[in-house]
């Protein structure tokens, strides 16, 4: 991946992470279950995000920034590990969060990632309700700014075609953990919500030539929007790659029939993937992305949308310290 090279990175992620065969899941869905360990990437506890601010970080730091800015709702992870890079760099870091309507709430605004933030050292700014959180982010940039600090602006999930090389360079790692361990993946099943994870996979295939199909379970909205989302974060990231957009067509699937309500909002099928993998694997997924991400796989599965024997890999995204904030979802 000779052009991922030359772009700026800074090191965060304890990589490789592992890919790991899932015994007792495949024997109870009767297909081939793997599972790719980026909930253990080390930057706090983890998570997808790590691999997307090594670039991020390394471009703030290029435009001599002392200040990380990102958005992202209460227990956003991704605002998590933007903290935990701040900290690592000896940069400022404020996050704009908005509650998130349908979540449970006993542990929301002081457990999980909320907790772990003010721990990192994060200034944090909760988003009124008659705000917009871009017009408050807008705002905050200009004060910031007008105090002579360097803000740099990372978007929600740092999933633009910066954040997304990091899962370029994933899909390399992937490539050679496949081929070292003798794997032929008929399939990759993630939980997308703001597209970065998958458009970024699924451009680092289209680099390395490979056709794997990457399918995202929706976390937010329907299967055509994200579907629109990827494909058009795919496109930025295949041009800022040196490659040619047009690579994209038909290389984008989603199914938006596991999301419920909402982004955040606890259902049934989410909670029953959570334990089975818990007390099947000793794996913890989270309510928010990875649950429900699992609750499609094993749905489809169940379905028989995927071929018996198939080999298919999970990746792991991480968020479990979410967990903590929906203590009520699970008692």
């Amino acid at each position: 991946m000779t052009i991922l090279n030359t772009i700026s990175r800074v090191t965060i992620t304890h990589a490789p992470t592992a890919l790991e065969y899932m015994p007792q899941m495949s024997a109870l869905l009767n297909r081939n279950l793997y599972v790719k360990r980026d909930d253990c990437t080390g930057l706090a506890g983890g998570g997808n995000k790590t691999r997307k601010l090594e670039y991020l970080v390394a471009d703030a730091l290029a435009n001599n920034a002392d200040t990380l800015v990102t958005v992202g709702g209460i227990q956003s992870n991704h605002a998590r590990q933007t903290a935990a890079a701040a900290a690592k760099f000896g940069l400022n870091c404020e996050l704009v969060l908005e509650d998130v309507q349908g979540t449970p709430k006993t542990d929301y605004y002081k457990n999980g990632n909320v907790l772990l933030n003010h721990l990192l050292g994060a200034n944090i700014h909760t988003v009124p309700d008659d705000l917009k959180s871009i017009d408050y982010t807008k705002a905050l940039m200009s004060e910031l700014s007008e105090q002579g600090k360097t803000p740099y602006l990372i978007p929600v999930g740092g999933s633009n075609e910066i954040g997304s090389l990091g899962y370029v360079q994933c899909a390399g790692e992937i490539i050679t953990q496949i081929q070292t361990q003798s794997i032929t993946l008929d399939h990759i099943v993630l939980a997308s919500g703001s597209a970065g994870t998958q458009a970024g996979l699924l451009a680092g295939l289209i680099l390395a030539d490979i056709d794997i199909p990457v399918l995202g379970i929706c976390v937010s909205r329907s299967a055509s929007e994200q579907v629109t989302l990827v494909t058009e974060l795919l496109e930025k990231t295949l041009t800022l790659l040196g490659l040619d957009k047009n690579l994209a067509k038909k290389r984008v699937f989603a199914n938006g029939d596991y999301y419920g309500k909402g982004y955040g909002i606890p259902n049934k099928e989410m909670i029953e993937a959570v334990n089975l993998c818990a007390q099947n694997e000793g794996l913890i997924l989270d309510p928010v992305y990875t649950g429900k991400g699992m609750a499609g796989l094993i749905d489809l599965c169940r379905q028989n949308k995927f071929m018996q024997d198939s080999n298919i890999l999970f990746i792991h995204t991480g968020g479990s310290q979410g967990v903590f904030a929906y203590q009520e979802t699970f008692a």
